[in-house]
């Protein structure tokens, strides 16, 4: 199972070209029809989902809030409930987005027990917004201040920490740390030249 952000890092990674099972992130129907499951938290993207040309057999989830307004499409579902209960407002499922539910999606869903990770860039390498789709419809302007990444590295650390039976590897440069609180025995970091099926 793959679970895929929209850091720019993936870039140049050509996903049709994986078989495995995937779970993506907003817009990422944009680009490729190979999707099986399509995470979009904002009801906007929900939309722009359900009228593109997006693959007919992936499925949409999104939050339990806007499910009603879709419920007439057979393809949308709700994002999965949280395995953990917490007391911070990171840990409120209203303050998750796409990418953490795409990688507790993906947990929850690898019969395997194995998750790669790819396009979870966490930090931007300026001082702008780090996503493929930025000065897109539905998205940020690319001259938008960076998004503080503390919020996703805390909400997929949790992911990691439930899941602990499964292997999650994340596919990254070689410059790319990985935070304090996803290390554990579960989580590895790849070359993203390594990364193939």
């Amino acid at each position: 199972m793959i679970a895929i952000g929209n850091g720019e890092s993936r870039k140049d990674i050509d996903l049709n070209q994986l078989q495995s099972k995937k779970v993506g992130c907003n817009a990422i129907f944009r680009d490729y029809k190979n999707i099986d499951h399509i995470i979009c938290v904002d009801r906007r993207m929900v939309k722009e989902a359900i009228e593109s040309n997006a693959n007919e057999q992936s499925l949409i989830y999104t939050r339990q809030d806007w499910h009603k307004q879709f419920s007439n499409n057979k393809r949308i579902r709700t994002v999965p409930e949280l395995p953990y209960v917490g007391n911070e407002r990171w840990d409120e499922p209203f303050q998750w987005g796409s990418g953490p539910y795409a990688v507790l999606l993906a947990a929850k869903l690898s019969k395997e027990r194995q998750v790669r990770l790819i396009g979870f860039d966490l930090y931007s390498k300026t001082k702008t917004v780090n996503n493929i789709y930025k000065s897109t419809q539905n998205y940020d302007n690319e001259d938008k201040r960076a998004v503080d990444p503390r919020y996703w590295i805390h909400q997929i650390g949790m992911v990691f920490k439930c899941f602990t039976k499964t292997k999650f590897t994340i596919y990254q440069d070689s410059n790319w740390e990985m935070p304090t609180a996803w290390k554990g025995s579960n989580v590895t970091h790849s070359l993203l030249s390594t990364l193939s099926d």
